[in-house]
């Protein structure tokens, strides 16, 4: 698409053009010229082949769930809280499951499902969230500080599937607010990322997370 200025600009060298013209015609004009015969004008060339359209970066595969009803039960999970802009969202989480992983080991606690990332809070700037992880049972003496323990949501969810990297994920929640809005279907207060690929070590373009929407 033409910008404004650069169409500004055509504009202004097409006038120029033109007035030069004008003014070189008034000054000598030049003799009159039998008008040519009219011919055929040439065939016009061939339209270029169609190049094959790029895949998408978050095709999702059959069988992948896509608005699947189920039921979250709780569970006991480790996690940071954290606030993020939406332009630092993975590095800000990464950092989160760091230190996660870091008192899991120091501690010696089994991790006892994948990590997840709950939204409590979001808005156009940015986000609050919590970096958790399943664990088995709440340790006994964790130490002070901004890491807890607690519960993840509960209750009747939607099921999606996101394929590729973090970035493209903008247009799996638009395909879940569309099918949201044709179902007439009001999500809850807060919704879970659950990585079925690891946060931290995954390549970007290789994510498989699992979406899950706490419906009213």
């Amino acid at each position: 698409m033409m910008t404004p200025w650069r169409a500004a600009a055509l504009a202004g060298v097409l006038t120029l053009g033109l007035t030069s013209f004008a003014l070189a015609q008034a000054a000598d004009p030049a003799p009159a010229v039998p008008e040519p015969q009219a011919q055929t004008p040439p065939p016009p060339p061939p339209p270029p082949e169609a190049k094959p359209a790029d895949p998408k970066p978050n095709e999702s595969k059959p069988g992948d769930p896509f608005g699947e009803q189920v039921t979250l039960t709780p569970k006991t999970i480790i996690f940071l809280k954290g606030n993020s802009t939406w332009d630092k969202a993975l590095e800000n989480l990464q950092d989160a499951f760091k230190s996660v992983y870091t008192l899991l080991d120091k501690q010696g606690i089994a991790k006892a499902g994948p990590p997840m990332t709950i939204y409590t809070q979001a808005d156009d700037t940015g986000f609050q969230f919590q970096a958790a992880v399943p664990i088995a049972e709440a340790p006994k003496d964790l130490p002070k500080g901004d890491i807890e323990v607690g519960q993840s949501p509960a209750g009747q969810a939607l099921k999606f599937t996101h394929r590729g990297s973090y970035d493209s994920m903008d247009g799996t929640y638009e395909a879940i607010t569309d099918y949201l809005d044709e179902k007439r279907l009001e999500a809850g207060d807060s919704f879970i990322e659950e990585y079925e690929t690891d946060p931290v070590t995954t390549p970007d373009d290789k994510f498989v997370i699992t979406v899950y929407v706490i419906i009213k």
